[in-house]
């Protein structure tokens, strides 16, 4: 289920960096079951009884706006300089809070908290809230390639975007598990 408000936002808005929401406008439902999927090494929980199959590749992150919303801003050049533009945070329905931007360059690694007038908590909404002009968005490299490539979108700080272990299946440790559950683990398996 997704649910989205960013209609009710206001244009006037996306060039104000004062125009903020302090609230998520986007809730998605997630199910619960006997296993779940994250990127690996994900949160502080203890997986200690749990199994993990990765089940996709390595993700590389982009930092990406609009050709227009840099028609009047300048592009960061370093991870700090994104305190000085309206960025959509990401809340984390899983670890309550809002996730920090995580950065690698040359062994500097650097962790910003944004700031903006959006607070999403799905990447498709964030993706398209950045298409609408709303600000940058921190987004999976494979999620906007085609953006980027047709010219709707811009990358900046690409040198400091490195991958991340990609997602992985965790579930119970148990010794008897389902045929029907080792299927699903099998067929989902990522070979690469």
């Amino acid at each position: 289920m997704q649910t989205l408000a960013i209609p009710s936002a206001s244009p006037r808005g996306r060039a104000s960096h004062n125009s903020k929401r302090s609230h998520p406008i986007l809730w998605e439902a997630r199910p619960r079951g006997d296993c779940g999927e994250r990127p690996r090494g994900d949160g502080n929980r203890d997986l200690s009884a749990t199994k993990a199959a990765r089940i996709g590749p390595d993700v590389r992150m982009a930092v990406v706006g609009t050709p227009a919303y840099f028609a009047s801003r300048p592009a960061p050049l370093r991870p700090q300089h994104l305190l000085e533009h309206n960025c959509i945070n990401l809340r984390l329905p899983t670890l309550g809070g809002l996730y920090a931007w995580e950065f690698d360059c040359d062994g500097e690694q650097i962790r910003v908290r944004v700031d903006g007038q959006l607070i999403l908590n799905g990447s498709r909404a964030i993706l398209q809230a950045v298409l609408d002009g709303f600000g940058l968005g921190y987004l999976p490299e494979d999620m906007v390639d085609g953006h980027l490539r047709n010219g709707a979108l811009v990358r900046v700080l690409e040198d400091w975007c490195s991958r991340f272990p990609g997602y992985h299946l965790y579930y119970p440790s148990r010794k008897q598990s389902s045929l029907a559950h080792r299927l699903v683990v099998d067929a989902l398996r990522h070979d690469g």
